[in-house]
């Protein structure tokens, strides 16, 4: 899919409908811009219940730091 947006006066962008309708994005969602090259990641930042239990059942044993690398 490949969709185009114009960068307005006020430096906006709209995002395509067909784009927000995919990725089920809704107004309010807040977005991180990632610096990628000659572009721009776009990646919606989670809201703090979505990462709740993300880490359930991980060892901390299991557990690497830089030091432990060669």
């Amino acid at each position: 899919m490949s969709e185009t947006a114009i960068l307005s006066s006020k430096f906006q962008i709209s995002i395509p409908k067909a784009i927000r309708r995919a990725q089920s994005w809704e107004a309010g969602l807040t977005f991180a811009f990632i610096p990628k090259g000659t572009g721009v990641l776009l990646v919606p930042v989670p809201k703090r219940e979505a990462l709740q239990g993300l880490a359930r059942g991980a060892a901390p044993s299991d557990y690497r730091d830089r030091a432990d690398r060669f």
